[in-house]
């Protein structure tokens, strides 16, 4: 249950509270370095940020979308309903992940507002899932001494509110409605936080939008209703192969060799290793390969620079919504999918598996 959930005190605090609070949390955080892995993303001084450009595309088609009715569970075991909470409270989701360098320079503000303003809109901070699990969280709300409750995602609040970046400000308002998606902490995200909190309840029943929950394809599951578009413009679809070969799928990221050598190395040396293998591998032309990149901080722009820079030999395409990481479940990177010519899952190996190439031998044998 989130922290002061059944308090009596006013849904609406004085004005002069708010930004006397919004002051206490966001004075002592530094303005967050960007993220993003590729020299080329980089701005002049003066210029918008990249990373809150992204995050206004995302809030350019959600803001004004319902939030997600969806129950999640924290990493210590509780329930937080969503559907619930909205109409009496405003609500406060933060997407960020342990690897991200400026959601570790947010997270001391993050933690003021939830300390300050918790009993008066609903704050939750959501792990994006993507390389990290619920014990690497633990250990980093241990180590930071963090308070607000936390969720690692499953993929389906991604899904729903469009996650482009990390960290990602998410504001849904009593109404259910979403209010603000951005980037950067500071003064416009303390005005969005003002705002929703000044807004009055609804005075009708209010209710989010409901979350599909799909079970991920696993071996001897048959993939159907799945495609890619390759960064040159070719459609392949993942189901039966056209060519009668077997299929080697390599779910990754852009900027898993580059951004993470230094948060998560060995994240970056595993992404390194299994695109080599898989190089070495397409040369016999044994099987049909296709690289997916996650859309999280990534483009077709992106990509192509990945690929001009490393020379891999495989075809790639983007996953601009991650619905492909979700199909098949891949959490960790890189995750390799192989496909019998039917199209079935055959197996599904992780950054770790040392067994890749006997895995695509055994798959491409007569």
């Amino acid at each position: 249950m989130l922290r002061g959930m059944q308090s009596n005190a006013p849904l609406v605090t004085p004005r002069a509270v708010v930004l006397a609070a919004l002051a206490l949390a966001s004075g002592a955080c530094p303005h967050p370095r960007d993220p993003q892995p590729a020299p080329a993303a980089r701005v002049a001084p003066g210029a918008a940020d990249p990373g809150e450009q992204r995050a206004v595309a995302a809030g350019a088609h959600t803001i004004g979308g319902l939030g997600p009715a969806i129950a999640l569970t924290t990493i210590d075991g509780d329930t937080i309903d969503l559907g619930a909470l909205y109409g009496a409270r405003p609500v406060y989701l933060k997407f960020w992940a342990t690897w991200c360098i400026p959601c570790r320079e947010q997270m001391p503000g993050f933690e003021r507002i939830y300390e300050a303003l918790g009993d008066r809109i609903a704050v939750l901070a959501v792990d994006t899932g993507l390389d990290d699990d619920a014990g690497a969280v633990r250990a980093f709300r241990e180590r930071h001494g963090l308070r607000m409750p936390i969720v690692v995602d499953d993929g389906r609040l991604a899904a729903a509110l469009d996650l482009q970046v990390t960290p990602q400000h998410v504001l849904i308002g009593r109404d259910a409605r979403i209010a603000y998606v951005g980037h950067l902490d500071g003064e416009p995200l303390d005005r969005a936080i003002q705002d929703v909190l000044a807004r009055p309840a609804s005075t009708g029943p209010v209710a989010g939008q409901a979350v599909a929950t799909r079970a991920a394809l696993g071996p001897g599951d048959l993939v159907q209703g799945l495609a890619a578009t390759t960064i040159d413009g070719a459609a392949v679809p993942l189901g039966r192969s056209a060519s009668g070969r077997p299929r080697g799928l390599v779910l990754f990221s852009a900027w898993c060799e580059s951004y993470l050598k230094d948060s998560r190395p060995e994240t970056a040396q595993a992404c390194r290793r299994v695109r080599e293998a898989v190089d070495q591998l397409a040369a016999s032309a044994a099987i049909d390969w296709l690289g997916i990149a996650h859309g999280l901080w990534s483009s077709t722009e992106d990509l192509a620079r990945y690929r001009a820079k490393t020379g891999t030999r495989i075809p790639l395409a983007l996953d601009a919504d991650g619905a492909l990481f979700r199909a098949f479940g891949a959490h960790r990177m890189p995750t390799v999918v192989l496909l019998d010519p039917d199209g079935r899952v055959a197996r599904v190996l992780g950054p770790d598996d040392p067994d890749l190439a006997g895995a695509v031998r055994a798959l491409a044998r007569p």
